[in-house]
Protein backbone atom coordinates (compact mmCIF):
# COMPACT_ATOMS: atom_id res chain seq x y z
CA UNK A 1 0.00 0.00 0.00
CA UNK A 2 1.44 3.25 -0.69
CA UNK A 3 2.57 5.28 1.84
CA UNK A 4 0.16 6.85 4.77
CA UNK A 5 2.07 9.81 5.26
CA UNK A 6 1.45 11.21 1.80
CA UNK A 7 -1.61 11.16 2.13
CA UNK A 8 -3.84 14.71 1.59
CA UNK A 9 -5.46 16.75 3.92
CA UNK A 10 -7.93 19.29 3.25
CA UNK A 11 -8.19 21.76 6.37
CA UNK A 12 -11.27 24.13 5.60
CA UNK A 13 -12.30 26.46 8.28
CA UNK A 14 -12.97 30.03 8.57
CA UNK A 15 -10.98 30.52 10.96
CA UNK A 16 -7.23 30.95 10.86
CA UNK A 17 -6.34 30.07 14.05
CA UNK A 18 -8.00 26.93 13.78
CA UNK A 19 -6.50 26.29 10.20
CA UNK A 20 -2.91 26.98 11.63
CA UNK A 21 -3.62 24.85 15.15
CA UNK A 22 -4.71 21.93 12.56
CA UNK A 23 -2.03 21.94 10.02
CA UNK A 24 0.73 22.28 12.46
CA UNK A 25 -0.59 18.85 14.37
CA UNK A 26 -0.92 17.53 10.88
CA UNK A 27 2.59 18.48 10.66
CA UNK A 28 3.80 17.24 13.86
CA UNK A 29 2.45 13.93 13.32
CA UNK A 30 4.26 13.64 9.93
CA UNK A 31 1.88 14.48 7.28
CA UNK A 32 3.21 17.51 4.89
CA UNK A 33 0.52 17.28 2.03
CA UNK A 34 -2.45 20.17 3.29
CA UNK A 35 -4.24 22.26 1.70
CA UNK A 36 -5.63 24.62 3.95
CA UNK A 37 -8.50 26.73 2.90
CA UNK A 38 -11.22 29.61 4.83
CA UNK A 39 -14.40 28.37 2.93
CA UNK A 40 -16.68 25.30 1.82
CA UNK A 41 -16.82 26.55 -1.57
CA UNK A 42 -13.10 26.79 -2.19
CA UNK A 43 -13.08 22.77 -1.32
CA UNK A 44 -15.73 21.58 -3.77
CA UNK A 45 -13.76 23.86 -6.37
CA UNK A 46 -10.72 21.99 -5.29
CA UNK A 47 -11.67 18.32 -5.13
CA UNK A 48 -10.14 17.75 -8.53
CA UNK A 49 -6.88 17.71 -6.40
CA UNK A 50 -7.47 14.71 -4.69
CA UNK A 51 -7.61 14.88 -1.03
CA UNK A 52 -7.68 11.74 1.06
CA UNK A 53 -9.13 13.07 4.40
CA UNK A 54 -11.33 16.56 4.68
CA UNK A 55 -10.84 18.31 8.13
CA UNK A 56 -14.14 20.71 7.65
CA UNK A 57 -15.92 23.43 9.99
CA UNK A 58 -19.53 22.86 10.31
CA UNK A 59 -20.21 26.70 10.96
CA UNK A 60 -18.76 28.45 7.99
CA UNK A 61 -19.91 31.07 5.18
CA UNK A 62 -21.55 31.07 2.42
CA UNK A 63 -22.42 27.72 3.18
CA UNK A 64 -22.02 25.63 6.03
CA UNK A 65 -19.69 22.39 6.24
CA UNK A 66 -23.16 19.96 6.08
CA UNK A 67 -24.17 21.42 3.07
CA UNK A 68 -20.16 21.14 1.74
CA UNK A 69 -20.23 17.59 3.13
CA UNK A 70 -23.10 16.63 1.38
CA UNK A 71 -21.58 18.40 -1.89
CA UNK A 72 -18.39 16.22 -1.72
CA UNK A 73 -19.92 12.86 -1.44
CA UNK A 74 -22.23 13.45 -4.00
CA UNK A 75 -18.93 13.55 -6.44
CA UNK A 76 -16.05 11.78 -4.17
CA UNK A 77 -17.69 9.11 -1.80
CA UNK A 78 -14.59 7.62 -0.64
CA UNK A 79 -13.13 10.76 0.73
CA UNK A 80 -12.75 10.88 4.75
CA UNK A 81 -14.48 13.80 6.28
CA UNK A 82 -14.03 14.94 9.62
CA UNK A 83 -16.55 17.77 11.05
CA UNK A 84 -14.64 19.75 13.47
CA UNK A 85 -16.71 22.12 15.08
CA UNK A 86 -17.59 24.35 18.48
CA UNK A 87 -21.55 22.89 18.32
CA UNK A 88 -22.38 20.31 20.42
CA UNK A 89 -25.80 20.10 18.80
CA UNK A 90 -26.81 16.77 18.46
CA UNK A 91 -28.88 17.22 15.28
CA UNK A 92 -26.00 18.40 13.56
CA UNK A 93 -23.78 15.59 15.09
CA UNK A 94 -26.56 12.77 13.66
CA UNK A 95 -27.00 14.76 10.36
CA UNK A 96 -23.43 14.85 9.92
CA UNK A 97 -22.78 11.31 9.82
CA UNK A 98 -26.28 10.15 8.23
CA UNK A 99 -24.60 12.59 5.30
CA UNK A 100 -21.27 10.45 5.85
CA UNK A 101 -18.60 12.07 7.89
CA UNK A 102 -16.15 9.17 9.48
CA UNK A 103 -15.97 11.70 12.30
CA UNK A 104 -17.12 14.71 14.71
CA UNK A 105 -14.98 16.34 16.57
CA UNK A 106 -16.05 19.23 19.19
CA UNK A 107 -13.50 21.89 18.94
CA UNK A 108 -11.60 22.59 22.36
CA UNK A 109 -12.91 19.01 23.74
CA UNK A 110 -9.60 17.12 23.34
CA UNK A 111 -9.65 18.31 19.58
CA UNK A 112 -5.69 17.53 18.52
CA UNK A 113 -6.57 14.07 20.46
CA UNK A 114 -9.19 13.25 18.54
CA UNK A 115 -8.09 14.15 15.22
CA UNK A 116 -4.82 12.04 15.91
CA UNK A 117 -7.70 8.86 16.73
CA UNK A 118 -9.57 9.50 14.06
CA UNK A 119 -6.71 9.87 11.20
CA UNK A 120 -5.43 6.26 13.00
CA UNK A 121 -8.89 4.92 12.37
CA UNK A 122 -9.04 6.18 8.92
CA UNK A 123 -5.67 4.77 7.89
CA UNK A 124 -6.38 1.20 9.29
CA UNK A 125 -10.24 1.50 7.93
CA UNK A 126 -8.25 2.56 4.28
CA UNK A 127 -5.70 -0.81 5.16
CA UNK A 128 -8.63 -2.84 5.64
CA UNK A 129 -10.27 -2.01 2.64
CA UNK A 130 -6.87 -2.39 0.62
CA UNK A 131 -6.25 -5.83 2.00
CA UNK A 132 -9.69 -6.80 1.65
CA UNK A 133 -9.55 -5.80 -2.06
CA UNK A 134 -6.09 -7.73 -2.71
CA UNK A 135 -7.81 -10.96 -1.13
CA UNK A 136 -10.56 -10.61 -3.86
CA UNK A 137 -8.37 -9.80 -7.09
Amino acid sequence: MSNTKKLKFFIVDDDPFSRMLYNQHLLNMGYKNNVLLDNGIDCINKLELEPDIIFLDYDMQPINGLEVLKKVKESKSDIFILIISQHKDKQIVLDSFKHGAFDYIVKGDHDLEMISTAVNKIISTREQSYEHEMMIA
